[in-house]
């Protein structure tokens, strides 16, 4: 092999040498970058089950709700209020939280509704939420502030540690005292309790029977009213007196803005 021939062979292995490592270099990074992308997936799944989630679902509700209801802003701080909701579960036995476990969370978020405005319901959540929806002088729990934020959302904790979850967690019927169950029934009691005047109750009238003992209205409910300071419980059997269709016309109504839908 000539001179020549050396220096281009040279030049060639030199060039594959810059290509190799080029290469290598390449590799390296996209390895670099699916070891970063795994490791975030990673802490989304495990944000996802320890509650970051359900932290961000909570202070964004309560901030939502504080800004349209001038009447609670006060005195009301949503990371106060997730903290003490939060100390009710966590390192505890998810089926073993106590109703009183929500004691705290109930002072920390206290709401006056006024008298008459109050309306309870049993197997009939849409129609009652849209009638309150559309009559905004009445309120199920739902439109309270802590009723607002829980709505719908799931939680728990583990006594191994500190964190909240959102997956695995105890279901309803799985153990009376888990942290779902326990929480509805101490806010559906201390809903009960601060009811006055006239009382509205929704009940389903398509179902043989619409009042059921074992429901959250039968069993907490109705044992927390004070008969001192209720006229009267006005019980509305929805499609049996009353069809959901005349009920829905009535709420789009302009001319009864705070008047019911089922005289």
């Amino acid at each position: 092999m000539g001179t020549a021939e050396r220096g281009m062979a040279m030049e060639r292995q030199g060039c594959c040498a810059i290509l190799n490592t080029k290469r290598v270099t390449v590799i390296i990074c996209v390895l670099i970058l699916l070891t970063l992308a795994i490791a975030g997936f990673a802490v989304l799944i495990r944000t996802t089950e320890t509650g970051g989630s359900l932290k961000y679902v909570f202070i964004t509700r309560c901030k939502e709700y504080l800004e349209t209801h001038d009447e609670v802003r006060v005195g009301i701080d949503c990371n106060e209020v997730w903290d003490a909701f939060q100390s009710s579960f966590v390192a505890k036995d998810p089926c073993k939280i106590s109703v009183e476990a929500y004691d705290g969370l109930m002072n920390t978020a206290k709401q006056k509704v006024p008298c008459n405005e109050m309306v309870f319901w049993s197997k009939t959540k849409q129609m009652a939420h849209k009638f309150t929806q559309a009559k905004k002088c009445f309120m199920t729990l739902e439109d309270t502030l802590l009723g607002f934020i829980m709505d719908g959302l799931t939680w728990c904790g583990s006594q191994d540690g500190n964190d909240t979850y959102t997956s695995g967690c105890p279901n309803w019927n799985t153990c009376e005292q888990n942290p779902v169950r326990s929480f509805w029934s101490r806010a559906s009691a201390h809903f009960a309790e601060s009811a006055c005047g006239n009382v509205t109750a929704m009940l389903n009238g398509s179902i043989d029977k619409p009042f059921s003992a074992k429901s959250i209205f039968g069993s907490v409910e109705i044992k927390k009213f004070n008969p001192m300071k209720i006229n009267y419980v006005n019980v509305v059997l929805i499609g049996r007196e009353n069809y959901p269709s005349t009920i829905l016309k009535c709420l789009e109504d302009p001319q009864k803005p705070c008047g019911p839908c089922w005289d």
